[in-house]
């Protein structure tokens, strides 16, 4: 399924955007500062109904502005969709509507489309803390599996009542909350441990077709004996004294991190500027194949000047790999069209002052 249609209004620094799309994608082309990422951000808001950097609405609301909307005309061979989400200041209410019908709960809304985004700051999926590879992972599989995202909510929310009975101290009520957690927790660790079978060879192969020396290799950092339910109520016991003092819980996929390495060297400490970002767009086109098998279409693809810092060689093993129209949308960001990789032949956008022309 592919954007056939763009609305947004009040987002960002954007003028008001009434676009259709071309089927292949985009180049969006523009000098820093003029509104490009801005533009990726609002095609990618109707996937997850939130900012793909971690906005809170109200930040992306035009400045001054009472609120923005945005919505999309999604369109493949057989179905077409319409989805439109409208926040408004006042009273922070969202709004998602789904082909004109409301629709209640985000979880039910999230997933309608799927994209994978890749903005230079994700290159602290592979340098970066633990934090930022489990939201790599609570995405990708959120979008992937509806059976995840509903753990996941329920995952957090029994943490949530957990934590806070540990903060008063209540041990009598920490107990309330174990079987949700063991329940929820259980399953985020089974799918995690199920989808590294597949995503272990995925990430060295791609890791090698990127041109990088040295055999690539991830693997999960976490209890593996937690994607057991019957392994909870022990792991819960043996931490209840540790839970208490620090007033969290300390056992869960919520710790859990992706160990990344290449030559047998983990990249967070050891690897070079090149290597963390290989490995962060390996990463990335490990989730492009996730989501693609799972949803049986292929997800569109936003490149927020990924070709920067890449030499040519580089540029040229992923624009080969990445921008294949017959095949994905692909919205690829960049300064001036001399700055594509030769091969990227899409139609031209270009964005200045936030405003959009073809």
């Amino acid at each position: 399924m592919r954007l056939e249609r763009l609305t947004a209004r009040g987002f960002r620094n954007l003028e008001a955007v009434e676009r259709d799309v071309p089927a292949e994608g985009a180049a969006l082309l523009g000098r820093n500062g003029q509104g490009k990422t801005n533009l990726l951000e609002a095609i990618y808001y109707p996937v997850l109904f939130r900012s793909l950097r971690g906005s809170a609405d109200a930040e992306v609301v035009m400045f001054g502005g009472a609120g923005f909307h945005v919505a999309a005309r999604l369109a493949s061979d057989t179905a077409a969709l319409d989805i439109a989400a409208t926040y408004q200041t006042a009273g922070k209410r969202k709004r998602i509507v789904v082909d004109g019908a409301d629709v209640a709960r985000l979880a039910d809304a999230v997933g309608q489309w799927a994209a994978v985004a890749f903005l230079p700051g994700d290159v602290a999926l592979a340098s970066g803390p633990a934090s930022e590879r489990r939201h790599y992972l609570d995405r990708m599989l959120s979008l992937a599996d509806r059976a995840y995202l509903a753990a996941l909510s329920r995952y957090r929310a029994a943490l949530a009542q957990r934590n806070s009975a540990l903060r008063q101290g209540r041990g009598d009520l920490v107990t309330m909350f174990d079987a949700p957690l063991a329940s929820a927790g259980a399953l985020i660790v089974e799918r995690r441990l199920r989808w590294l079978e597949r995503a272990a060879p995925r990430f060295a192969t791609e890791l090698a077709s990127l041109g990088e020396p040295g055999e690539g290799t991830v693997r999960y950092h976490g209890s593996a004996a937690l994607a057991d339910p019957a392994a909870w109520p022990d792991a819960l016991e043996r931490s209840r004294a540790r839970d208490l003092a620090r007033g969290l819980t300390t056992a869960g996929p919520h710790r859990d991190d992706l160990v990344l390495e290449v030559g047998g060297r983990e990249l967070r400490a050891y690897g070079s500027t090149g290597q963390q970002r290989s490995a962060a767009i390996a990463l990335k086109l490990v989730e492009l194949e996730t989501l693609a098998e799972a949803r049986g279409t292929e997800p569109a693809l936003l490149l927020d000047d990924v070709f920067a810092e890449l030499d040519g060689e580089r540029q040229r093993r992923l624009a080969a790999r990445l921008v294949r129209p017959d095949v994905r949308q692909v919205f690829v960001t960049a300064p001036r069209a001399d700055e594509l990789p030769a091969g990227v032949d899409l139609p031209r956008w270009t964005v200045e002052g936030g405003k959009v022309s073809a």
